[in-house]
Order: structure tokens, then sequence, then C-alpha cells
């Protein structure tokens, strides 16, 4: 695979992802084909699917969550592989996965929400350790996803701690 710095041999557009469904889920429904910023885009294009999973018992919840995890490893290895670049930057289905592990459990009401998305966004643009750890050693579908599942758990004990203290 080419690294990062390199220009990849596809260039992601519409045309390109409704060609390939694959990537489409890869660019979170194309919310990664934002010129600034795409994984805070990709994290926000998270937002109604967590609304409609919310919905959910927690088993089922989780079971999701862990199935788009498993099938994120799929899907963001193959097309960062076609694309011949490591982890690029409009793939945000490892964001889809991040934000709803931040959300399990969160209490009702848009200011938990917001607060969770700030807080997942924060550990996944920091990426303090050992995400960055993570992030810097392993590769492939499984080390695109996993940087943002450990961001995840960190906003997630960020904000069960906040609900436990106002609480």
């Amino acid at each position: 695979m080419r690294a990062e710095s390199l220009t990849s041999p596809i260039t992601p557009s519409w045309a390109y992802l409704l060609r390939h469904p694959r990537a489409l889920l890869a660019f979170g429904f194309g919310s990664g084909l934002s010129p600034i910023m795409p994984g805070t885009c990709g994290t926000l294009a998270a937002v109604p699917f967590f609304l409609l999973l919310a919905q959910l018992p927690i088993y089922a919840y989780l079971a999701v969550v862990v199935l788009a995890f498993v099938v994120g490893i799929h899907l963001c290895g193959k097309t960062a592989q076609e694309m011949e670049l490591e982890d690029p930057g409009g793939i945000v289905w490892d964001e889809f996965v991040g934000l709803w592990i931040a959300l399990i459990g969160a209490p009702a009401g848009w200011h938990w929400l917001v607060l969770g998305f700030v807080l997942f966004r924060v550990f996944d643009m920091l990426k303090p350790w050992p995400i960055s750890l993570a992030d810097k050693h392993l590769k492939g579908g499984f080390g695109i996803m996993f940087d943002d599942v450990l961001a995840g758990i960190a906003a997630w004990a960020c904000l069960q701690g906040v609900v436990l203290w106002l609480g």
C-alpha cells in the first residue's frame, strides 16, 4: 500500500461510491467526501443512525455496534487497499462505530449527545496514548477501525464519568 501522503490511483467521488457499495459504506454514505474535516462530517452523519439505534434494547444496540465493527474491518480494509492508501481520510465508517461506542448507555437528551460527540472527536483527533499507539502500529482494516474504537471507549468513559458526577 502507498503511504498516506501519496496520491491514490482512485479519486473518490459520488459516481465511484455509487458503483462500489463497499466504498459507499466505508465513506459513510458519502459524508467522507467532504473536503473539510471528513472525520467530523462522518461523525455527524453517524448521529441519525445513533438516534435509531438508541431505540433498541441495550443488548441489540451492542450487537449492532459489534457487527458494525467486524463488518467495518472488511469495508475499510478493502476500500483502503483498492485506493492503495493505508488509511484514507475519507473513510469514516470507523467514526460511525467510534461515536456509537461513545454513546453506549448515554442518557437521553441533546446535551448528552453533543457532549459524547465532542468527547469522541477530541479523542479521535488528539489521539492520546494508547490511541496513538494503535494508530501508529496497527494496519489494514483492523488498524483503521481500532484507534476509533479506543477513542470511543475513552469518550464513553468520560461521558459516563460526567453522568455519575452530575447524577
